[in-house]
């Protein structure tokens, strides 16, 4: 009976665009919520920004789609440690709506809320300098409302639950001010690299 090393079996190592502790789910886009799916249409959806800015502005859809579109391809990462690899958005920066709202000196923290009343917390270093995105569409496909469509908030670097579905707006603070999960013990900024899923990791 022939026998074989480890290394002539074809076993694979570990991808190396995988945080640790995360596994691949392949073509699957795994759907994950703490709420009901709220039924928001693309004709009625707004979004707000708010807070320490000159002035508050809010966008329609029509107004984001006259915007500069901007698509993201890379990899996104799930705290419950699925990992979607090489998959691709499209929408807008939000760098692009937060220049025409001027944002005040004082600004150091962004609260973000959906439609359904959720709301997650970040740095504003997280969601400006080409991290963050207004995204409509998912591998050239609308997004479906399941996975936060029309609209959601995307912000790759992060674990995915800062990534609100159904965004409605974003408020910029001079403070930092937990949300739905961080009020209920994740971590308060969630880098997958660094496997910050709750608080105190």
């Amino acid at each position: 009976m022939s026998t074989f090393s480890q290394g002539f079996t074809g076993r694979r190592g570990r991808d190396p665009r995988l945080p640790p502790g995360q596994y691949d789910v392949g073509s699957s886009f795994p759907v994950l919520t703490a709420e009901a799916t709220p039924n928001v249409s693309a004709a009625t959806w707004t979004f707000r920004v708010d807070g320490e800015v000159a002035a508050p502005r809010t966008w329609t859809w029509d107004d984001v789609h006259a915007l500069p579109s901007s698509s993201y391809e890379g990899d996104i990462h799930c705290v419950t440690t699925w990992s979607k690899l090489g998959t691709s958005f499209t929408g807008v920066s939000l760098d692009a709506l937060l220049d025409q709202v001027e944002v005040l000196p004082s600004a150091t923290h962004v609260l973000a809320w959906s439609s359904s009343g959720y709301t997650t917390n970040l740095p504003l270093a997280d969601v400006t300098g080409g991290k963050a995105w207004l995204v409509w569409e998912h591998e050239g496909a609308p997004l479906t409302a399941e996975h936060g469509g029309p609209v959601r908030m995307l912000v790759p670097h992060l674990y995915f639950w800062k990534s609100t579905k159904w965004v409605a707006g974003l408020r910029l603070l001079d403070h930092d001010e937990p949300g739905f999960w961080e009020r209920n013990g994740y971590h308060d900024r969630g880098e997958p690299w660094a496997e910050q899923r709750y608080a105190g990791d």
